[in-house]
């Protein structure tokens, strides 16, 4: 159960990556993105499942690697990358900036997901990227807004 945990947390061995895991998590999760159907309910389900898998896959590499949130652990980026790309319809460009505006929020982790970093386990691990990607949907829907207000 321990392999199949450090394959989920990791997406599959993205998270060994040596420089800048959590980019490349992103990345995966831009990739799910535009492999799953358009479908609310779809895309909805997938976050939640990877929610749930995260906090216990999360928790398991917590203590295998024996540290808080660990940088192998990516799962949390996947599913950041499709909050922050939900329910908006975008192709590559918005998408790509999407990309961009949830690594920002990640790093800078915005209150209140500095606090949830804070939570215990897997549910910490997942809980930040969460709010940080809630963070970068809404900047990119004003950010699109904006952009049709003067484009017109």
């Amino acid at each position: 159960m321990v392999a199949i945990a450090l394959a989920l947390a990791t997406a599959l061995g993205v998270g060994y990556v040596r420089f800048a895991p959590g980019t490349f998590g992103s990345a995966v999760g831009l990739v799910l993105w535009w492999a799953l159907p358009a479908s609310p309910a779809i895309q909805a389900g997938t976050i939640v499942g990877l929610f749930v898998l995260g906090s216990w896959s999360g928790s398991v590499a917590e203590r295998h690697f024996g540290t808080t949130d660990p940088s192998q652990v990516v799962i949390d980026e996947v599913m950041g990358m499709l909050i922050t790309l939900f329910l908006i319809p975008v192709g590559w460009r918005g998408a790509t900036a999407g990309f961009l505006l949830f690594r920002v929020a990640d790093v800078i982790k915005p209150f209140p997901a500095n606090r949830l970093e804070r939570l215990p386990g897997g549910i910490g691990v997942m809980a930040d990227d969460a709010m940080a990607a809630v963070y970068a949907n809404l900047a990119l829907r004003a950010i699109l807004a904006s952009w049709h207000l003067v484009m017109g």
